[in-house]
Order: C-alpha cells, then sequence, then structure tokens
C-alpha cells in the first residue's frame, strides 16, 4: 500500500535569530524587539513572493515537470523493490502527508492525483545547524555505508523566491543521526559512546551533493533515529560558490540556507517499533514538543516532507520529499564540529560544542575510517 499527499510543499529557509541550541532539551527562546520586528518584515515579504511564485508561469512548469519525475522516481525505487533488492542510488501534527490513497503500484493512479498539483506555499525558518555539522563531506548521494535501518530515499528541491526560478548547482549537505541517536563523525559527551575515539572518522549519514538545472538534489540513506530532547529530523544546508577538491570534497562558499525537515509522527511511530530503533532507549520527543518544529508549526510554516512508502509496509523503505524556497541574497555562518581532512576527522574547538543533559543510548557502530586521499583541506 501507497500512501501519501495530495498537495505538494513549498517551505523557505529564512534567516532566523533563534539562539537555542538544536541538540539540547530546549528552553524558550526570548528575542529582542528588534529580532521580532526583523522576523516580521521578513515573514511578509516572504509571504509576497512566494504567493507571485506560486501563479507564476516558471512554476506552473516546474510543478509539471516534478510531477512526471516523481512518479519515474517511485516506479523505478518500487520495481527495484520487487526485484529483490533496493539499491536507491537512482537519482505540524494536525496535518497528514500521506493521503487516501490506497495502491500497489503507481502505474495505477494518475501522477498529479499521487503528487499533488497545486503549490501550497508555507514558510520555513532558518534555524540552527545544530553542534554536529561536519565540514569537508565526501561529495555523494549513497550515505548509507551499509548501516541499518530503514532505508529512505529523500529529495529536495530548492526554488529562489525572488525569481520563481529553481536553483541549480547548490552544494547541499545532508546529515542525520543513526537509528539509535547517535551522529557520526563528533565524539562528545551524549552522543553516544564517548570512549569510543574512532567515531570522529565515520562518515556514515553525511555528505553532500549540488542540485541541478531543476533545483534538485536527492540521497539516499536511513530514516533518522531519536535522541532525547529533539524530534526525529534532518540537517539541510545549502552552499555555493565554494571549490570541489581532488579528494570529492567541497571546500570554502558561502553557506545561505540553513534548516531541518521533520516527519509525520504516525510515520516515526511506525519506524520506531522496528529492528535497531526499537532498541533506543533514549526518550522520545514529539514533533508537538519540539521547540524548533513548534516555532515553525505556531507561524504557519510546514517543514515536514512528504512522503510514499514503497510497498506494503514501513520496512519495505521510504521515498520523502519536500521544496524549499531560498533566498539567494541570504547569507549564513555556520560553525563545524569537526572537519574531514587527510588525516581524518579533526576535532574544531571553536565550534559550539555539544550540549550537556543529554540522555544516553547505543553508540555509534565502531570501526575507524582511513584518511581521504590527498585533499588540499587544511586542518582547523
Amino acid at each position: 500500500m501507497v500512501r501519501l499527499s495530495t498537495f505538494f510543499t513549498l517551505a523557505i529557509l529564512a534567516v532566523s535569530t533563534m539562539a537555542v541550541s538544536a541538540h539540547s532539551v530546549q528552553p524558550p527562546h526570548t528575542q529582542s524587539v528588534m529580532e521580532l520586528e526583523q522576523h516580521r518584515l521578513f515573514q511578509a515579504d516572504s509571504h509576497r513572493l512566494l504567493q507571485a511564485c506560486k501563479n507564476s508561469a516558471q512554476a506552473r512548469r516546474l510543478q509539471e515537470r516534478n510531477v512526471a519525475r516523481r512518479a519515474a522516481t517511485l516506479e523505478n525505487l518500487q520495481a527495484r523493490r520487487r526485484l529483490g533488492g533496493v539499491q536507491l542510488d537512482t537519482p505540524a501534527p494536525t496535518t497528514q502527508h500521506q493521503s487516501s490513497l490506497a495502491i500497489d503500484n503507481v502505474a495505477d493512479v494518475n501522477a498529479s492525483d499521487l503528487f499533488g498539483s497545486d503549490v501550497k506555499c508555507v514558510l520555513e525558518p532558518e534555524v540552527t545547524e545544530g553542534p554536529y555539522y561536519v565540514s569537508g563531506e565526501f561529495i555523494r548521494q549513497d550515505v548509507t555505508e551499509g548501516q541499518q535501518g530503514i532505508r529512505l530515499y529523500a529529495e529536495m528541491q530548492f526554488v529562489d523566491v525572488n525569481t520563481c526560478e529553481p536553483v541549480d548547482d547548490l552544494y547541499v549537505d545532508f546529515w542525520h543521526c543513526n537509528a539509535t541517536g547517535v551522529y557520526s563523525g563528533v565524539v562528545a559527551n551524549g552522543n553516544g559512546d564517548i570512549s569510543d575515539a574512532s567515531n570522529i572518522n565515520n562518515t556514515a549519514f553525511r555528505g553532500l551533493s549540488p542540485t541541478d538545472e531543476d533545483g534538485l538534489v536527492s540521497f539516499t540513506s536511513v530514516f533518522p533515529g531519536h535522541y532525547t530532547g529533539r524530534a526525529t529530523h534532518i540537517h539541510i544546508l545549502g552552499t555555493y560558490n565554494g571549490t570541489v577538491l581532488k579528494n570529492n570534497t567541497y571546500s570554502g562558499g558561502v553557506g545561505a540556507h540553513v534548516g531541518q525537515l521533520f516527519f509525520d509522527q504516525d510515520l516515526i511511530s511506525k519506524v520506531e517499533a522496528t529492528g535497531a530503533y526499537a532498541t533506543n532507549t533514549q526518550e522520545l520527543t514529539l514533533n508537538a514538543n519540539d521547540n524548533i518544529y513548534s516555532e515553525s508549526a505556531a507561524t504557519g510554516f510546514d517543514p515536514i516532507m512528504e512522503y510514499t512508502l514503497l510497498g506494503a509496509s514501513v520496512e519495505d523503505g521510504i521515498f520523502a520529499w519536500i521544496s524549499v524556497g531560498v533566498d539567494m541574497r541570504m547569507a549564513k555562518s555556520v560553525s563545524a564540529a569537526s572537519t574531514i581532512t587527510t588525516n581524518g576527522g579533526v576535532a574544531n574547538t571553536n565550534s559550539m560544542g555539544p550540549p550537556g543533559g543529554m540522555g544516553s543510548g547505543s553508540g555509534f557502530p565502531s570501526g575507524s575510517w582511513g584518511p581521504p586521499p590527498d585533499s588540499d583541506v587544511t586542518q582547523p
């Protein structure tokens, strides 16, 4: 059975003044009068830009291509699953991001009904990159590295709200924790087994890839787990004008668009009842209790990914997507917890650092990664 929503979501990653840590139990954030006024003005301007985009010829043409492409992608993924392997390396709580459509094959329904024909314009504020961002990750789309979990094929599209055109050649960082709530690439209190020094060299569930001419980028991963104080989520960071290095990593550039993506609570519950997810002893935070999600939902934003199951069960895999409106005039400074170098992962002592007060959970799978090929990246 395949189910998903009948509308298309457009979210803006805007400049936010939230200072709350993305990986701790979150206290209420207090904004200054100036911050609130800046945020209000940005929202008003963004709504105006989005409405203009929604009614534009560019948006209609782009949506037609989206419907056709996503239908073809889903059919491809379903065919691969039926053949016995899932090599997926081809390119708020009250709102459900599934529909009542019950089908065994995407060919059985109209693609516009399945993927939506209308653009629903909603805004998402730009949020913190959190304390577990790692710079210098490999340019790649498959970030699974053989790790356990329910396969997730995630597609994101970036549209410039000033021109209504897709943003091409935007390098998108994509990262999240593993099935038991631990991030690779960072050794820190509250992030799995702090005695496992090899985790600094792990790169699973991290990667970046450029958007194409339709502003699209996709990643093959597994559905993220959870950890104390945060709802289940994925981080994304858009960067442009950087340099692709000879070891297939990306350096420099302007980090303009930072965001976090969420999932329907019903989907999370189904996933959490399976396999490695069910062994996670950390407390599960609901979307409604997550400050970053709640701040988005309270102002009409919708940072939840649309999705469909690849088969009758969630364990057959998930295809999820979202379109993200960005203002290419904006710029954002980010802080990396560590950096991939020729000597492997190196912690950045100047980063914002991990929070305290985290619950404990299963450690990230052990195993060191050798240093990447020769790189032009210097150690921090």
